[in-house]
């Protein structure tokens, strides 16, 4: 099963990523996380911030490998992102190892509530993760 968690590319450049996630009741995750109180899994953001990241190499770098989460490192959360809301995806490439085809990024997940005031926002995931090609074995 593939979920595809960015909804659209707002802006990028060879090192960095801004798109947006809009979490919507339908997603078939949400209806067992949890059924009272339906959520954005904590997985699934750091997942937007990880295919935010792909795609920004993918389109910039064409790299001749798959791209999966290798290392996940002070990673933070927030905010609950709940149904009705957007998450705001920013992800930096913070370096490249050539030898072993590994990029470090930075990625931070802004909340954006309809019901918030306008100009506010809470940060509901942020940290720093390392992307590496699959071990074919």
């Amino acid at each position: 099963m593939k979920f595809d968690l960015i909804d659209r590319v707002l802006e990028t450049s060879p090192s960095r990523i801004v798109a947006i996630k809009h979490v919507s009741s339908a997603e078939e995750y949400l209806q067992d996380h949890f059924p009272s109180f339906p959520v954005l899994p904590g997985v699934m953001m750091l997942e937007a911030l990880v295919q935010a990241a792909r795609e920004l190499i993918d389109t910039n770098h064409q790299p001749d490998h798959r791209l999966v989460l290798g290392q996940v490192r002070a990673l933070k959360y927030g905010a609950f992102v709940r149904p009705g809301s957007t998450l705001r995806i920013e992800v930096d490439i913070q370096g490249r190892d050539e030898a072993a085809r590994t990029w470090d990024c930075k990625g931070t997940a802004t909340l954006i509530d309809p019901q918030q005031a306008p100009g506010t926002s809470q940060t509901a995931v942020s940290g720093r993760f390392m992307l590496r090609p699959v071990n074919a074995q």
